[in-house]
């Protein structure tokens, strides 16, 4: 099965994330939920953007990596808003990336070129997205297109998928966005996903 990483929004590591873990594990996948945030959790965005901009993208996306520096190649890279913004970046930057699942947001890969230096999306590496169709801190033509555009360009298999609503994050059933329906087809197709990356690494290692 699939080896994931699953990072946070800036609401820190909420129960909401641990239950998401919890249900990738039920289907038989190793999570790992790195806190970025130091234990810190908020109720609202504006108070989370307060804390990761305390801290700053580099510092930030330092302790991602560092969370990650034990474990093996061959992960799957998560995330929820700003943590798929770090996932995004992980799976682009570290070598033997399978897959990524960037939830409630996406950036150009010209954004990873312009603070971390990724000049390109890596070969092979397949990305799904979800977001919903009226939030407004997802720019579906700016954001999610050129990453598309980006990704099939290197040779990957790029999913987007556009829910009905204005919920940022509606997969979270602590939040007042939550929308249950939506969540649910949501993890579906996650769990699709991970189950088509671990078909792929099963035929790999049988080709070996």
């Amino acid at each position: 099965m699939a080896e994931v990483v699953l990072f946070h929004s800036v609401l820190g590591l909420r129960p909401g994330v641990i239950a998401a873990a919890d249900r990738l594990r039920a289907a038989g996948h190793t999570v790992h939920t790195p806190d970025l945030y130091d234990g810190e959790v908020f109720d609202n965005l504006d108070d989370g953007m307060r804390k990761d901009d305390a801290l700053g993208d580099q510092e930030v996306a330092s302790r991602a990596r560092e969370s990650v520096a034990g474990l093996p190649e061959g992960l799957v890279f998560g995330g929820f808003s700003m943590g798929a913004v770090r996932a995004e970046l992980l799976a682009a930057s570290r070598p033997g990336t399978l897959g990524a699942v960037l939830m409630h947001s996406a950036v150009p890969v010209e954004v990873l070129s312009q603070y971390f230096g990724v000049e390109r999306w890596p070969e092979g590496v397949p990305v799904q997205v979800h977001y919903a169709t009226e939030d407004p801190r997802v720019e579906a033509e700016e954001e999610v297109a050129p990453l598309g555009d980006a990704v099939r360009g290197a040779g990957a298999a790029f999913e987007e998928h556009a829910y009905p609503g204005s919920g940022h994050l509606f997969s979270d059933p602590d939040l007042p966005e939550y929308d249950r329906a939506s969540s649910e087809q949501m993890w579906e197709r996650v769990l699709a996903f991970l189950d088509r990356i671990d078909a792929r690494g099963s035929e790999v290692e049988g080709t070996r």
